[in-house]
């Protein structure tokens, strides 16, 4: 008589991953612009003993509380399951307070940001409402249930990092882009910091171009291209994380209306609700198109031909929008830019979308992930 044994809980890959990226999401918004340091004589530690701030908003205070949670969250996860219950929670307070600790002492040495013991309470709450929420939700995520079932149905067991990724994807859209999926465009920050260097202007796209002046077809066509790789390169990541019983069309299109939705939101909220669409331009058009066409027929491709061509296309994509001058009506646009209830996110929705293509680069170059499912 055969004894069906359960699987001993597993600590998850994905809760470890996910925490280092935010953590250092985390930092980067804490310190964000990096530029300035200097010693003005206060101690790292003196916001602890000042009084509250006068000025401060409700919003500030939650998104302060909000943006602490998945911290929480992700520390509770990533100590399953040597750390469990009460001792999760503790962790998950401890950590928390460490981490924003540290960040309000850095923000002492930064003229543009300004430490308050307020930001501390608020993110250790935040911290602690995490483990708490991840302590009660580890059942459904990490223990035997119907989500785990799902989770090791459709995806490979080395999916986490991938998965991770993916997911970022619709929350790299979060930052304003000259176009649509065009991650990556270091080019323009590059020739910024090389011009107050040498203080002088300097234009590192146009010395990539040769000095070449596009014309307006061949920035259409530039846009469609940048779009189509970036989309097509990022559904495939997906689809080289499922198994064949996954149901591979509609967690990929549930993945793409969630991109374009976050697109959308962000662009109402950042600039005003008729900018909404403003994405949706005839460069971005024919990208959607031929990034659906290619997928149809990819999709049906072996795993190492999917990734391969995956990286070919976030590749192609990073080389042209490197390539790319200054949209002008991109420029525009900007001027309407609303930052100041979100200006403490700008820095990580930055650094997110500079950062995703060389994450998702990583995941499908990495040779643990290479020399799998061949």
């Amino acid at each position: 008589m055969s004894v069906t044994r359960e699987q001993p809980p597993a600590a998850s890959t994905f809760a470890r991953v996910g925490l280092l990226m935010y953590l250092l999401l985390i930092v980067y918004a804490s310190l964000f612009p990096f530029t300035g340091w200097r010693d003005n004589g206060i101690a790292a530690q003196a916001f602890l003993y000042g009084p509250l701030p006068h000025y401060w908003t409700v919003f500030d205070a939650l998104t302060n509380v909000v943006g602490y949670v998945p911290f929480g969250i992700l520390v509770a996860f990533a100590a399953y399951p040597h750390v469990r219950g009460a001792g999760a929670i503790v962790l998950a307070l401890v950590a928390g307070t460490l981490l924003s600790g540290s960040m309000e002492a850095a923000q002492t040495f930064l003229p543009t940001r300004v430490p308050s013991n307020l930001d501390l309470y608020t993110n250790v709450t935040g911290s602690l409402a995490g483990g708490v929420a991840g302590v009660l939700l580890t059942p459904t995520f990490l223990e035997q249930s119907r989500f785990l079932s799902l989770r090791r149905h459709w995806f490979f067991d080395d999916a986490g990092r991938g998965l991770i990724i993916a997911g970022l994807w619709p929350l790299a859209q979060l930052y304003p882009l000259a176009y649509l999926f065009g991650h990556g465009q270091l080019a323009t920050i590059l020739s910024d910091w090389l011009s107050e260097w040498l203080e002088e202007p300097f234009d590192l796209a146009a010395l990539l171009r040769g000095g070449l002046e596009l014309t307006i077809e061949q920035n259409w066509l530039a846009e469609t291209v940048i779009t189509a790789c970036g989309m097509t390169g990022a559904v495939l990541l997906l689809l080289v994380t499922l198994k064949p019983v996954a149901p591979r069309a509609p967690l990929a299109l549930l993945l793409v209306a969630a991109t374009l939705a976050a697109k959308s939101l962000a662009n109402a909220l950042l600039f005003n609700p008729a900018n909404a669409f403003s994405w949706l331009t005839p460069g971005a058009q024919g990208g959607l198109l031929f990034a659906g066409v290619m997928l149809f027929g990819l999709s049906f491709a072996p795993p190492v031909a999917q990734r391969r061509i995956a990286v070919l296309m976030l590749a192609l994509g990073l080389f042209v929008v490197n390539l790319m001058p200054s949209n002008p009506y991109f420029v525009a646009t900007l001027q309407s830019w609303v930052q100041g209830k979100f200006l403490n996110f700008n820095g990580a929705a930055q650094f997110l979308s500079l950062m995703w293509p060389f994450f998702a680069l990583w995941f499908l170059l990495h040779p643990t992930h290479r020399m799998k499912r061949k």
